[in-house]
């Protein structure tokens, strides 16, 4: 794994543990390759948890990358340090002169209140807003797809009548696409939210393509066609014991709480829980970098341009890249 950690991040001592390779920052500087460049916007209240699971995920492929941690500036986050916050997130004013390769823009524990009711809307929409010129391909996650899809497309979410908890089969919609090659025909992924994508309005916008979609959780990976946005509806970046601490925290605190669906073997809480979305989600990853690292211009400073290309002739560029 050639991912560049920033000296001093938790992150980076847990993934050695689990024997993933990390590399130095003077080491990294001295190779002779451009590494891929990624901000992450973490908008979980779970700081160090969400960076972990990304990273990991990150450091599957076998390309150099470097990350940039954003937060708003308009929310005050009140589970992680002040000093950790100073020490390895920079607020978007301070990076939105960069060009980034990847962006990952992560879901947000928010999904009940109406986008114009989260404190921090109008920075997420002023965010997005430059990704679209300054960033080669955006992944959203979780609430993040749900906002993304609403404020760059209009199409609304709307809210279930019970918590969507578990571990859901997936449909593969094209086994043929870049993104989902290598996928088998049923995947698994973790679900954890209130709400979900109007795919009646999200019909109406054929530039936006399904690539798997649950037998009853909805549509799973969305993507345009040119890879510039994907939207991933659920948490393929969750450990083996995420939903498992979610529930227990819950169960705790006296809220009301169902075991999580196709989880615990035989639903009991006390055995520990299957890993069966690993394997897809490392590849979705894989993939994704793959594909950035093909198509994205050496220099930073071209990836507006080459955006633009991008959408003026995205059905043939997509074409000559899938599986």
């Amino acid at each position: 794994m050639p991912i560049n950690i920033p000296d001093g991040l938790p992150a980076k001592k847990v993934l050695r543990q689990e024997r993933i390779f990390a590399l130095e920052e003077e080491v990294a500087t001295q190779q002779q390759i451009r590494p891929l460049n990624l901000a992450i916007l973490n908008l979980m209240p779970t700081k160090i948890e969400t960076e972990t699971q990304i990273l990991r995920l990150i450091s599957k492929s076998p390309l150099q990358v470097n990350c940039d941690f954003m937060r708003v500036s308009s929310h005050e986050s009140t589970h992680v340090s002040a000093d950790h916050l100073v020490k390895f997130y920079e607020t978007f004013d301070t990076l939105k002169a960069n060009n980034y390769d990847g962006l990952i823009i992560t879901g947000a524990p928010v999904e009940h209140l109406a986008f114009a009711d989260v404190d921090y809307w109008d920075e997420f929409c002023r965010i997005v807003d430059w990704s679209q010129e300054h960033v080669f391909s955006t992944m959203y996650l979780c609430w993040g797809a749900l906002a993304g899809l609403y404020h760059l497309y209009g199409i609304p979410k709307r809210q279930l009548g019970a918590k969507l908890f578990g571990v859901f089969p997936q449909r593969l919609c094209d086994e043929y696409n870049f993104l989902t090659n290598g996928f088998d025909e049923v995947h698994n992924m973790p679900h954890s939210r209130h709400a979900a994508i109007d795919t009646t309005e999200l019909a109406k916008h054929p530039e936006l393509h399904v690539l798997s979609e649950g037998f009853n959780s909805g549509p799973a990976l969305i993507a345009t066609r040119d890879f510039h946005e994907i939207y991933v509806t659920g948490h393929f970046e969750y450990g083996r014991d995420t939903l498992a601490d979610e529930y227990w925290r819950d169960f705790k605190r006296g809220l009301p709480i169902r075991v999580p669906e196709n989880y615990f073997p035989d639903d009991d809480p006390e055995r520990q829980p299957l890993f069966t979305w690993r394997a897809h989600a490392n590849l979705l990853y894989r993939n994704w970098l793959n594909w950035v690292y093909q198509m994205t211009p050496y220099e930073l400073d071209q990836i507006p341009q080459t955006i633009s290309s991008l959408r003026a002739d995205s059905d043939g560029r997509v074409d000559k890249f899938e599986a």
